[in-house]
């Protein structure tokens, strides 16, 4: 009888200890973020709430559509992603670069930087209608981002080395950074807990490390001489960043917290952009297949698929033709890849079960598109950031 009650007592005293440990873990493993950014809900994967079709309120009574910004053509093609056909097309601002979801998921905005001029602007697409509105000046919005608590808009004059924050609506000035070594500014990421972002310098062979905080550059890193570092994408525990460079065909691997190199990846001719898988375990790079700014038409272009558990390429698809694979997302669901494709007035969506692709034709030089609606709770930028 004694032994009894003295087993039981050990069970449940084991019972209290084996909880603790487990409780230990999970606070070990919480994410503190920086204020008003919503919480990091799985530490081993951020991109969990943007699974599969895991739709935000917030996206309600969207159309689905691909939204490709037509380089040089100043206008935004339309696609039904059900019947791979293009069903409408709208004049935009000069040189319309990339189609960017705000942070609340309300509003889809052109960045047209206006190459070599001085009249910038974003305008604004309503994804319930799919129609565009006013344009809003603003100067040079090559790119553009969101702090990750969604008060401000962080738009990339890459012609000036400069990141102006602005308001994330009215997208009023409120500051500017300088981040004069970082020629080319462009592509960006964050880190899991939002305190600082990495974007890459195209023309300078570098990355700058932003402190979001403070609003202040941390430093700098040279990942080659002559290199051209393009997209960059955090790993799904937040711990390696990946950054695509189209003049070493390949990937580096970057410590966020460190700020060191750590690897390179092999991928394929002109590697470009970059895009998680709805499960967060495979990251699809787009190999441009030229690693000319211009380059030419049918080229080399893949996409190389690499798995995040094991940093190793396990799939390559070429487009039967050639082609140039640039910027774009994966659908809600998962089964499909939109890409643009720079070089020869295309897009492409690749089936991510196959490889297998479909050419769509768009205007000239598409550069980066956006799928809509997105799952996640809130939009980064760029085409589609989501968390």
């Amino acid at each position: 009888m004694k032994f009894d009650r003295f087993g039981r007592l050990a069970l449940h005293a084991g019972a209290i200890l084996a909880g603790l440990c487990v409780n230990a873990v999970a606070m070990a493993q919480t994410v503190t973020t920086v204020p008003g950014m919503p919480p990091v809900t799985n530490p081993k994967n951020m991109y969990s709430d943007a699974g599969f079709n895991m739709f935000s309120p917030a996206v309600a009574g969207a159309l689905p559509r691909i939204y490709v910004p037509n380089l040089r053509s100043d206008n935004v093609y339309v696609i039904d992603p059900k019947t791979f056909k293009v069903v409408d097309k709208f004049p935009v601002g000069h040189s319309p670069q990339h189609v960017v979801p705000s942070w609340d998921l309300q509003t889809l905005w052109v960045t047209n930087n206006a190459e070599g001029r001085t009249d910038g602007s974003l305008t604004p697409i309503d994804p319930k209608t799919g129609r565009p509105g006013k344009a809003v000046l603003v100067d040079d919005p090559y790119n553009m981002y969101f702090t990750p608590n969604g008060k401000e808009a962080i738009v990339v004059a890459e012609a000036h080395a400069r990141l102006d924050f602005r308001d994330a609506h009215s997208m009023a000035l409120k500051s500017s950074l300088q981040v004069p070594e970082c020629k080319g500014i462009n592509h960006a990421d964050f880190s899991i807990d939002g305190r600082y972002a990495i974007f890459t310098c195209e023309f300078g062979g570098k990355v700058a490390k932003i402190d979001m905080v403070h609003q202040k550059v941390v430093g700098y890193l040279e990942l080659h001489k002559g290199g051209m570092p393009q997209d960059i994408r955090v790993s799904p525990d937040g711990k390696v960043f990946y950054v695509a460079d189209m003049m070493a065909n390949g990937v580096y691997l970057l410590d966020g917290d460190s700020f060191k190199q750590i690897g390179f990846i092999k991928t394929g001719i002109g590697t470009h952009g970059m895009y998680p898988s709805r499960d967060g375990t495979r990251l699809y790079v787009a190999n441009r297949g030229s690693n000319k700014v211009h380059g030419p038409r049918n080229g080399p272009g893949s996409v190389s698929v690499i798995d995040f558990a094991t940093r190793k390429v396990v799939a390559n698809w070429p487009i039967p033709g050639g082609g140039s694979p640039d910027m774009g997302n994966v659908t809600a669901d998962g089964k499909w890849l939109w890409l643009s494709g720079r070089f020869d007035d295309v897009v492409y969506a690749f089936d991510t079960a196959t490889g297998k692709v479909k050419i769509v034709k768009v205007g000239m030089e598409p550069h980066g598109l956006a799928v809509w609606p997105q799952p996640g709770r809130y939009s980064l930028g760029h085409t589609g950031i989501m968390r």
